[in-house]
C-alpha cells in the first residue's frame, strides 16, 4: 500500500552492543553443565529447560530477576538496577539480601554441577557475578526465545527486501509461533510491566507486517477473519483497520471496507477526539473511487510446497535404562516389521510399576529411525477413575499431525476414520500408554501399511485382534542390582554387595520399587546400603506377598511412607483421599487445615521423596497407584477416623466458598450466594474478576471431582449441589460442559435416592441449565416442573424462581408464548419477593423477548432496558450483557438496526471475556441478522460463520439449525446459492430430527433454489 513501510519491524530495543561478550566457541567434551544446553523463554511465562527437561524458575520475585538479566541480553545489571526493576520506587527493606538470594537460587538450578570447564580449563557460569551486580552469560546459540525470534524477523525483513514473499511471509509466522500467551506472564515489578508492554507492541508490528504480506500476495479472503478479530482486539490501532479495509475491498466487499472506515472515524472521535490519520482517510477516498491501483495482485507468489508435519511426542527415555534386552529385542523385531504389513501391534501388560511405559518408550526411541514420518505418544490414564476418551486423543493426534481443528469431526467414528485416512502412505509409531482395555485402544489403531502401535496396559489385551502379547514380569537379581547400582552409585554398592542384594529382594525386583527405594538412598549420604537393608528386612516395613500384584508396589511405597515425619505422613494420607487429576496448593491447603506457606514446605518436600508429582506451580498430583495406596495409609493410620471425613468437607467448604465468591464478583448483586449452604471453612477471596475466572477453570476438573465425590454422603451432598449451581459457568463454557452434566446428573440422583427434596429441587436447577444450554428444550422443561414441585414442598424459593424463568424462555423457544409470558410474571414476583434485583431483571428481559414474539415490539424495548438500568446500577456486567442481548434482539425488529448492533457488540465483548461460549456465539448469531436486516450479506456471512464455529460442541442442534439457516440467507445474498442450499438442507434436517416448527420455514426456502 502506498506510504506504508514494507520492512518487518524490528524489536525496539538495540539487540547486541558492543560491550556485550559473544559467546565463545567450545571445543571438547562437555562438562557437566554443558551436556545438555540451557534454554530459556520469556515470550509467555519465565521458564527455563535443560535439553527437554523443564527447570524449575522459582517465586515470581525470582522469575523477575531472570526475567531482568535475559533481556539485558549479557550486559551487567547493577544489584541498584534489579532492586528498581524487582520493586520500583519502594522497595522492601532487605531488597538487597533478597536479590542476592534469588540470584543464589537461579545459579544452583542453573548451574547445579558447581561449574563448567572451556578449553583452558577457565570456569564458566550462566548467572555470574560481576561489578557488584549479575549478568547471564554464555548461552548457546538460539537458546532464548526472544532472541530466536529477532533473528527470524531479521530473516523475513531480508527475505522481503529480495522479493521472496514466500518465504519472508513463512518466517514471520515462525518468529510469531515463540509467542505463548502474555509475554512476562505473572512476573511483577516495573521493569517486566515496561517489557511486557514493548514486546507486545513489537509483536503486533510483526502481526500486521505478515498480514501487509498476506494482502501483497493475494490472500486477502483469508485476511479477513483475523483482521475482524485483531480489530476487535485492537479498535484504536489504526494499521490494522487499514489492512481490514484493503482486505475487504479486495475480498469485493467494498461497502464493508467503508463501514470500517466510519466505525474508526466514530470511534477514534467518541474515545480520542481526533479524525483518523491521513493514510486511512486517503484509503478511504481510493476505495471510493474504485482506484485501479488497489486490485488484487494479478498473479498471487505460489505457496511454498507444504511441509509434512512429523510429531515427535515420545516422552525422554530415562537414562538408567536397565536390562529387559530380550524383550527390547523381540519388541525391536516386530517393529522393524511394520513396512509392508498392514499393522504391526504390541501390548505390553503386567502389574503397576514393573516398568512398561519404561520399556516402551525406550524400544520407541531405539526404532524411530524406521518410523521417519513421526511418533506420536498419549497417557491414556486406564488405571484411573476417569480414562481418557478416545474421541480426545484422536482430536489431539490429528492436531499434532497438521489437521487443522475446523477439518477435524465430532464424531469418534468420523475421527477415526481421518485418522487412519492421514496416516496413510506414512511410516508412524504410535504409543498407548496406560491403556484402560482394547475397547479403548482400537478406534486409536493406525491400521495401514507401515505403521505401529506400541500399547501398555495393566490387563492382559487378548480381544485385541492381531496383537502380539507381551506380559512383562519383574526384572532378573542381576537386572535390578544393576539398577540400583546405577542410581545409587558403583561406589556405594560395592562395598556392600550382599546388602544390596537384600534390598532388591525386599523390593520384590519391581522396577519401581528398586527406584524409589534407592533414591531414598541416594539422598541421604548418612546411610549405607546396609541400614537400608535392615529397615526392609523388617516385616513391619514390607508385606509378605512381594509377588501378589498391587502389593509389590504397596510394600515399596511403604518403605518411603515409613521415612516419613508425622506431619509428611498426615499431608500423604489426607491428601490421598481426594478425587480429581490434582490439586492446588490453596486446596491442599484446605486438606490439612494449615497455612498455605506450610502446606508448600509439606508438600515440596513429598515430591522430594517422588511419592508427590509436581503437576504445575502449585498444583500437585499423586500417581495412581500412590494415590490408592495412600488412602490405605489413612483408613489404618488416621486417628481419629473422623478426620478424613472433616478433611473432605474442609475441600468441599473451600471449593464451595471460593466458587461463590467467583460468582459474587461475577454478578454484583445476585441473590444466589445469601441463599447457599453454610460453609465453616474459609475460601479465597478475589479482587478481579478475570482473576477469579481464571481460578474457576483452573479448577474446573477437581471442583467437578469434588463435587461427584460427595454424592454419597448425605451430610455433604446439600454443599456439593450448591457450590455446582455457583459453578454453573462452567456448563456454558463448552470446555467443561460434558462433565458438569455428568457431574449434575450424579448428584440428581443422589439427593433423590436419599429423599433430599430441597437438595434435589437445586440439583434440578444444575440439570435444567445444561439441557437448555444443549437445546434439549423437552427435558429442560420437565426437570424444571419437577424443580418447583420440590422447592414448594420445601418452601425453598429461590429454585422456584429460577425454574419459572427458565421455563418461560423454553415456552418462548417452543412458540408457547402465553404459558411463557405466564411463568416469567410469576418469576418477577417471585424474585421481588425476595429483593433479588438481578433475578428480576432476567426475568425481565426474557420476558421482553416474549413480547417481542407476540408484536409487542415498543413493550419489548422498554423491558429489556429496564433490565440494562437494573444491571449497569448494580455494576453486573455479565448479566448486563444479557441484557443488552436482548434490548438488540427488540431493536433489531423494531427497525433500529444501528442501535440494535451496537448493542449485540457490546454484549460480545463481555461475553467474550467473560468465556462464556454459548452466548459469544449466540450474539454473533444476532449480530449476522441485524446485518441481514441492513443487506450487509456479507458480513452476516462472516458472522454467521463465526458463529458456528465458537458454538462447535456447545448450544444443542437447534441452535445450529437456527444459525446455518440464516447464514443460507447470507450466502444467498452474496450470490453463493449452492452454498445456501447446503446450509438450509442441514438447517431442515435437524428440525425435522426435532421435530420444530422452523422445517417448515426452511423447505419454503429449499423450494425456489430446487424449482430453479
Amino acid at each position: 500500500m502506498d506510504g506504508v513501510p514494507k520492512g518487518v519491524p524490528r524489536v525496539p530495543e538495540q539487540r547486541r552492543p558492543d560491550s556485550t561478550p559473544e559467546p565463545a566457541e567450545t571445543t571438547g567434551p562437555a562438562g557437566p553443565a554443558e551436556a545438555a544446553a540451557l534454554r530459556f523463554g520469556v515470550l509467555g511465562p519465565v521458564r527455563a529447560w535443560r535439553g527437554d527437561e523443564p527447570v524449575s524458575t522459582g517465586s515470581p520475585q525470582q522469575r523477575a530477576l531472570l526475567a531482568a538479566l535475559l533481556l539485558r541480553e549479557g550486559r551487567t545489571a547493577t544489584a541498584a538496577e534489579l532492586i528498581d526493576a524487582l520493586w520500583g520506587e519502594e522497595p522492601p527493606s532487605q531488597a538487597l539480601a533478597a536479590v542476592r538470594t534469588y540470584a543464589s537460587r537461579l545459579r544452583k538450578v542453573l548451574d547445579p554441577g558447581g561449574e563448567a570447564r572451556r578449553p583452558g580449563g577457565t570456569a564458566t557460569a550462566v548467572l555470574v557475578s560481576e561489578s557488584g551486580g549479575y549478568a547471564v552469560r554464555d548461552l548457546a546459540l538460539g537458546a532464548l526465545d526472544l532472541t530466536v525470534a529477532q533473528d527470524l524477523a531479521t530473516e523475513a525483513e531480508k527475505a522481503r527486501s529480495a522479493g521472496d514473499l514466500c518465504h519472508a511471509r513463512t518466517t514471520l509466522r515462525r518468529a510469531l509461533a515463540l509467542w505463548d500467551g502474555e509475554t512476562l506472564a505473572g512476573v511483577p515489578g516495573p521493569y517486566a510491566e515496561a517489557q511486557r508492554v514493548r514486546l507486545e507492541e513489537w509483536r503486533l508490528q510483526l502481526v500486521e507486517s505478515r498480514l501487509d504480506m498476506d494482502l501483497e500476495q493475494g490472500r486477502h479472503a483469508e485476511a479477513v477473519s483475523e483482521l475482524t478479530a485483531l480489530t476487535a482486539a485492537h479498535p484504536l490501532r489504526e494499521r490494522l483497520r487499514e489492512l481490514l479495509m484493503l482486505a475487504l475491498y479486495r475480498s469485493g466487499r467494498q461497502a464493508e471496507a467503508l463501514a470500517v472506515y466510519a466505525d474508526t472515524r466514530r470511534l477514534l472521535a467518541d474515545e480520542l477526539g481526533v479524525d483518523p490519520r491521513p493514510g486511512l482517510s486517503e484509503l478511504q477516498q481510493r476505495i471510493l473511487q474504485a482506484d485501479p491501483s488497489l486490485a488484487e495482485p494479478s498473479s498471487p507468489a505460489p505457496e511454498p510446497a507444504a511441509v509434512p508435519v512429523r510429531p515427535a511426542q515420545l516422552p525422554a527415555t530415562v537414562p538408567d535404562f536397565t536390562g529387559r534386552s530380550a524383550f527390547v529385542r523381540e519388541l525391536g523385531d516386530i517393529l522393524s516389521s511394520a513396512e509392508g504389513r498392514v499393522m504391526a501391534v504390541s501390548a505390553l501388560a503386567g502389574i503397576g510399576g514393573v516398568g512398561k511405559t519404561t520399556l516402551a518408550v525406550h524400544v520407541a526411541h531405539q526404532a524411530r529411525t524406521a518410523f521417519p514420518d513421526g511418533q506420536l505418544y498419549v497417557d491414556l490414564q486406564g488405571a484411573g477413575a476417569r480414562a481418557a476418551e478416545p474421541e480426545t486423543v484422536l482430536g489431539s493426534f490429528l492436531r499434532a499431525l497438521g489437521t487443522a481443528d475446523s477439518a477435524i469431526p465430532d464424531s469418534l467414528e468420523e475421527r477415526a476414520a481421518l485418522f487412519r485416512s492421514v496416516l496413510a502412505g506414512r511410516r508412524v509409531l504410535v504409543l498407548l500408554d496406560n491403556a484402560r482395555d482394547a475397547a479403548q485402544v482400537r478406534p486409536l489403531l493406525p491400521g495401514t501399511d507401515g505403521c505401529a502401535a506400541l500399547v501398555t496396559s495393566r490387563v492382559r489385551m487378548v480381544d485385541l485382534a492381531g496383537a502380539h502379547l507381551i506380559d512383562l514380569d519383574v526384572m532378573s537379581p542381576d537386572e535390578a542390582l544393576a539398577l540400583f547400582t546405577k542410581i545409587v552409585g558403583e561406589e556405594r554398592v560395592a562395598s556392600e554387595r550382599k546388602a544390596a542384594l537384600d534390598v532388591v529382594a525386599a523390593c520384590g525386583f519391581l522396577p519401581l520399587a528398586i527406584r524409589i527405594a534407592a533414591s531414598r538412598l541416594a539422598a541421604r549420604r548418612t546411610w549405607t546400603v546396609s541400614v537400608l537393608a535392615a529397615k526392609l528386612a523388617d516385616e513391619r516395613r514390607r508385606l509378605d506377598e512381594l509377588q501378589a500384584g498391587d502389593l509389590a508396589v504397596k510394600a515399596t511405597f511403604e518403605l518411603g511412607y515409613g521415612q516419613l515425619e508425622p506431619a509428611q505422613a498426615r499431608a500423604f494420607r489426607l491428601l490421598g483421599l481426594a478425587d480429581g487429576p490434582d490439586i492446588s496448593l490453596t486446596a491442599a491447603a484446605a486438606v490439612l487445615d494449615l497455612p498455605a506457606e506450610d502446606t508448600e514446605d509439606l508438600l515440596e518436600s513429598l515430591v522430594d521423596t517422588s511419592l508427590l508429582e509436581s503437576a504445575a506451580p502449585g498444583r500437585y498430583r499423586f500417581h495412581d497407584l500412590v494415590r490408592l495406596y495412600a488412602r490405605a495409609c489413612a483408613e489404618r493410620d488416621e486417628l481419629p477416623p473422623s478426620e478424613r471425613g472433616a478433611a473432605l468437607s474442609r475441600l468441599l467448604d473451600f471449593y464451595l466458598a471460593s466458587a461463590a465468591g467467583v460468582y459474587a464478583i461475577e454478578r454484583p448483586g445476585d441473590r444466589l450466594v445469601d441463599h447457599l449452604e453454610p460453609t465453616s471453612y474459609p475460601g479465597l477471596r478475589f479482587d478481579d474478576r478475570h482473576a477469579a475466572q481464571d481460578w474457576l477453570y483452573a479448577e474446573a476438573m477437581s471442583l467437578l471431582a469434588c463435587a461427584r465425590q460427595s454424592a454419597g454422603q448425605p451430610e455433604s451432598l446439600p454443599r456439593a449441589i450448591d457450590m455446582l449451581w455457583a459453578a454453573h459457568d462452567l456448563s456454558e463454557s463448552g470446555a467443561n460442559s460434558r462433565e458438569y452434566e455428568a457431574t449434575a446428573g450424579t448428584l440428581v440422583g443422589a439427593a433423590r435416592s436419599h429423599g433430599l427434596a430441597r437438595a434435589e429441587a437445586r440439583a434440578l436447577m444444575t440439570l435444567v441449565n445444561v439441557h437448555h444450554v444443549s437445546g434439549r428444550f423437552e427435558r429442560a422443561e420437565e426437570e424444571a416442573e419437577r424443580a418447583i414441585l420440590l422447592a414448594q414442598e420445601s418452601d425453598d424459593l429461590l429454585p422456584v424462581c429460577w425454574a419459572r424463568n427458565a421455563r418461560g424462555i423454553i415456552a418462548l423457544y417452543q412458540n408457547r408464548h402465553t404459558d411463557g409470558e405466564e411463568h416469567l410474571s410469576r418469576a418477577i414476583e417471585h424474585f421481588r419477593a425476595l429483593g433479588d434485583r438481578p433475578g428480576e431483571a432476567a426475568a425481565l428481559c426474557n420476558l421482553s423477548r416474549i413480547h417481542l414474539a407476540t408484536g409487542r415490539t415498543q413493550s419489548a424495548v422498554a423491558l429489556a432496558q429496564q433490565g440494562i438500568d437494573v444491571y449497569d446500577g448494580l455494576g453486573n456486567s455479565m448479566r448486563g450483557a444479557n441484557a443488552r442481548y436482548a434490548l438488540g434482539l427488540a431493536l433489531t425488529q423494531s427497525g433500529e438496526l444501528g442501535k440494535a448492533a451496537d448493542r449485540l457488540r457490546e454484549a460480545l465483548e463481555v461475553f467474550r471475556d467473560s468465556r462464556q461460549r454459548l452466548w459469544e456465539g449466540m450474539s454473533l448469531f444476532r449480530l449476522a441478522e441485524v446485518d441481514l436486516a441492513a443487506r450487509r450479506a456479507a458480513r452476516a456471512a462472516a458472522n454467521a460463520e463465526m458463529a458456528l464455529t465458537v458454538l462447535r460442541g456447545i448450544g444443542g442442534e437447534w441452535r445450529r439449525g437456527n444459525v446455518l439457516t440464516v447464514l443460507g440467507r447470507a450466502l444467498s445474498g452474496i450470490g453463493q446459492t449452492g452454498r445456501a442450499q447446503v446450509c438450509w438442507q442441514e438447517a431442515a434436517g435437524i428440525y425435522e430430527e426435532l421435530g420444530s416448527p422452523e422445517a417448515a420455514e426452511v423447505r419454503a426456502l429449499l423450494s425456489p433454489v430446487q424449482a430453479a
